[in-house]
């Protein structure tokens, strides 16, 4: 894979991507196409040498590995993480409002989303909404509506003086995103309006909505920004990103040494759930791949956590320690804090710039300002979780968690040849 085509296929996975149900049936559609075999935690499991598996858990995580020619005992598992969810606003329970003939609908703050700039954009709605069909089975179905069918309007100037220095963002008040005009007789329901669209979308008719996870997204797609196009604009690079550098890893990896790929949901949140990072679903997998042999396989194994950092803003250049601003399109950053916000060791790092040095790429470090707090990712919950060897690293960015994120066109070519390499490689414990 070359540079240019990296990033064509990585723009076609981030418009393909809304949620993170989206994401993962993405990644599963990949894996399918590459002859990689399903498992069901459900049943029993026989596994074969040189072959590919994955597992999904709540249709939102994610985990798949190639055995590899050789036992994980002997040889250890080479692991990168990611996480699929993205801050964003999602739909309540009972969202209806109804002002002066206004239908809008309530939305609930998911994670920590930068608010303002969620104003005056093309919004669309994604994510999975599960229904009593007609024969009074219960099924989950993806929908997503692709065209703008929301907007938030700003509050004008002329009505906020002091817009420009002192506008704050109420996410109750002010976030209702306004979806159409109804006359003031009108009952239409959201579950109306989700029953009609799992109707034209998926072909299935449901007698009822039982219950839904939707949130709104940037209708406008990804693209390739900069006079000489060295900017990747897109909402979500944080953290598809690390998804999608993962997956074509693990797919374009000669399969040779055991190696795995785990997707983790509701990182954004703390990662405390089922199939988050702080929950069993990655020690699960092992345990029934590793069996008694755990233990011994984590000893020789490691963990590359890949989330993406902060690159030094020429507007805010104040905001990074003066020796350690990433700088886009040079080269991936390795995240180190030394209070464990990032599972980094000298260990670690050695290997990765190893790796990155014998294939002559580009790397960075970055340590957060000393008066400044120090954001974190699944690297440390996995580590502790499972005692494992972890390296955190990451594309640099600007706008994060905002719903438009802006990378380098080179930054992710470049994480995708290391991790690639790193699979690969016969020794990393």
């Amino acid at each position: 894979m070359e540079h240019t085509d990296f990033n064509n296929d990585l723009i076609e996975f981030l418009d393909g991507s809304p949620t993170p149900w989206h994401a993962v049936n993405t990644m599963k559609s990949r894996l399918d196409a590459a002859g990689f075999q399903q498992l069901d935690e459900r049943d029993n499991w026989s596994l074969e040498q040189g072959q590919g598996y994955y597992v999904i858990r709540n249709g939102s995580s994610i985990i798949a590995f190639r055995s590899g020619k050789k036992s994980p005992v002997e040889a250890g598992i080479r692991m990168v993480g990611a996480h699929t969810d993205s801050p964003c606003l999602k739909v309540k329970p009972n969202p209806e409002i109804r002002r002066k003939g206004f239908f809008q609908l309530g939305v609930e703050v998911y994670g920590g989303v930068l608010l303002n700039p969620w104003f005056d954009r093309d919004l669309s709605l994604a994510g999975r909404v599960t229904v009593l069909d007609e024969e009074g089975q219960v099924k989950d179905t993806l929908v997503n509506f692709k065209k703008p069918v929301a907007i938030i309007p700003s509050l004008a100037i002329h009505l906020d003086r002091e817009a420009n220095s002192n506008r704050t963002v109420n996410a109750q008040t002010d976030l209702p995103p306004v979806m159409m005009q109804v006359p003031e007789t009108d009952t239409t329901s959201f579950a109306d309006l989700l029953k009609q669209q799992v109707a034209s979308e998926c072909g299935l008719t449901a007698e009822k909505v039982l219950g839904y996870e939707l949130g709104f997204y940037d209708a406008q797609g990804a693209s390739l920004v900069g006079l000489r196009e060295e900017f990747l604009a897109s909402a979500r690079l944080d953290n598809l990103l690390s998804c999608y550098i993962g997956l074509q890893s693990l797919l374009k990896a000669s399969g040779d040494e055991p190696a795995l790929l785990v997707c983790n949901d509701h990182e954004e949140v703390g990662s405390m759930s089922a199939e988050g990072a702080q929950g069993p679903f990655l020690g699960n997998v092992l345990e029934r791949w590793c069996g008694d042999d755990k233990a011994r396989v984590i000893a020789r194994s490691m963990m590359i956590s890949a989330d993406n950092a902060h690159g030094i803003h020429p507007n805010y250049m104040d905001r990074h320690d003066e020796n350690h601003g990433p700088i886009l399109n040079q080269g991936p950053v390795i995240k180190i804090n030394h209070n464990q916000r990032y599972a980094t060791n000298s260990r670690s790092a050695a290997l990765y710039r190893h790796i990155s040095d014998e294939l002559g790429l580009p790397h960075q470090s970055v340590v957060v300002r000393s008066d400044m707090g120090c954001g974190s990712t699944i690297g440390p919950l996995t580590a502790g979780t499972l005692g494992v060897t972890t390296l955190d690293i990451g594309v640099p960015q600007f706008a994060m968690h905002s719903i438009r994120e802006l990378i380098g066109t080179q930054d992710g070519f470049t994480l995708y040849r290391v991790l690639k390499a790193f699979m690969e490689r016969p020794d990393v414990a």
